[in-house]
């Protein structure tokens, strides 16, 4: 909203500094400050909110060391990071943007699925929540928006480098020319990024178009499935890793901070050239969302760092997850995740080896034996005697380690 206000002050009137509010580093700069002040002062109103409310998480005894001392701490807090995203971004963003627009219904769509869940826990004294298909089902219609969104609509495009020889003959004609000028015209496309490799495009309809080139018409239907199955994972990757305080929350900031990177560099056609990326008109609005999203995140942490005042709940975990994974599929860096979000991938990995060890060791041997002391994985280090703060402060240095990991791929193929 006060974008589309200063356009028209700076268009009409020529107010001084209202030029600013046309750069993505300043809109971003100053979302990421709003929405860190709107989650750090309102967030205190709402965690008292919700201990009026009486809604406090009640603990399991899992046999770990404070666990008793967490029972009663409100829950339902990733209220504050929706809020505080989306009030910074519907103040600053483009809203007619579609990547902006598929993030905000991302965010609500999945908030909604957390906040039943998390309703259902607490006023129905239900302990199980939401049934495992219905969350399941509400991840599987985001993937189907979002990856039909993503290839119909017609301001959703690529521009891909011209021909090598080509760029050098236009070079030698005019040594002056615009990097803008060795790209080709606004594409739709299923083609995304493959990292590490040299040749670091992958079209999704290259999976079946080896049966016939006839079927490259319905490459869409790989890239939806591929949407959907990311989003499933990364958002039940988040929702695994909200097991002790700030461990989803910082982790989280770390990755969306790198995908803000991606984002910003894809989307601006200069840096696109230099660093030989695919070009993503338009994909550049996301950094707003992401500062927001930012602020949000460092802002809840205030409040959900050990000992924590308030824990945020499905409501922000599986939230949290379903942003990650559209920001990724958006500047066409999904199959990245696996390094960037590792500590969700290991989280969930843990969770699987776990389960499936019990069960064929029980069925081969008549009783369950298990790899890990606890899943997920930040279990079983508290139960090997590390106190949480540590676990919490060592899976941040992974994930930066692997968020710098991440951001090399951009020059090393």
């Amino acid at each position: 909203m006060l974008y589309y206000l200063f356009e028209y002050l700076e268009k009409q009137f020529q107010l001084p500094g209202a030029s600013l509010f046309g750069f993505i580093t300043f809109r971003a700069a100053l979302a990421m400050i709003l929405s860190l002040l709107i989650s750090t002062i309102y967030g205190k109103r709402i965690i008292n909110f919700l201990r009026r409310k009486q809604l406090g998480e009640t603990i399991r005894d899992l046999g770990l060391e404070g666990q008793k001392e967490k029972a009663g701490t409100p829950t339902m807090g990733g209220i504050i990071i929706i809020l505080a995203t989306l009030i910074p971004v519907f103040l600053l963003a483009k809203l007619d943007n579609t990547y902006i627009i598929l993030l905000v219904v991302t965010t609500l769509w999945m908030g909604t699925i957390g906040f039943i869940d998390d309703y259902i826990k607490k006023f129905k004294n239900d302990k199980e929540g939401l049934k495992g298909k219905f969350k399941v089902l509400g991840q599987v219609g985001l993937g189907i928006i979002v990856g039909a969104t993503l290839y119909f609509n017609p301001n959703v495009t690529i521009k891909e480098k011209l021909p090598l020889e080509v760029q050098r003959q236009m070079l030698a004609a005019d040594p002056n020319i615009s990097a803008s000028a060795f790209f080709e015209e606004e594409q739709k496309s299923t083609k995304t990024t493959i990292p590490f490799v040299k040749g670091n495009e992958f079209d999704y309809a290259d999976i079946i178009t080896w049966i016939s080139p006839k079927l490259n018409d319905y490459g869409w239907a790989i890239f939806i499935i591929i949407s959907i199955f990311i989003i499933t994972a990364v958002s039940n990757g988040a929702n695994l890793t909200d097991g002790i305080d700030g461990l989803a929350a910082g982790t989280s900031a770390i990755v969306v901070l790198t995908l803000g990177i991606f984002a910003w560099v894809s989307g601006n056609i200069i840096f696109s050239d230099y660093l030989n990326i695919m070009y993503i008109p338009r994909v550049e609005e996301i950094t707003i969302y992401i500062a927001a999203f930012v602020g949000a995140l460092i802002g809840f942490l205030w409040y959900n760092a050990y000992p924590a005042q308030v824990f945020m709940g499905d409501t922000g975990s599986l939230t949290i997850g379903g942003i990650i994974a559209v920001i990724a599929i958006a500047v066409r860096k999904e199959w990245l995740v696996p390094v960037l979000c590792g500590i969700f991938l290991a989280e969930n990995l843990s969770v699987v080896m776990q389960v499936s060890y019990f069960k064929y060791t029980k069925k081969k041997y008549g009783e369950g034996r298990r790899i890990f002391k606890m899943s997920p994985l930040h279990h079983h280090y508290q139960k090997s005697g590390y106190h949480e703060s540590k676990i919490v402060t060592r899976f941040w240095i992974v994930s930066i380690l692997l968020a710098i990991i991440s951001i090399v791929t951009l020059k090393i193929r």
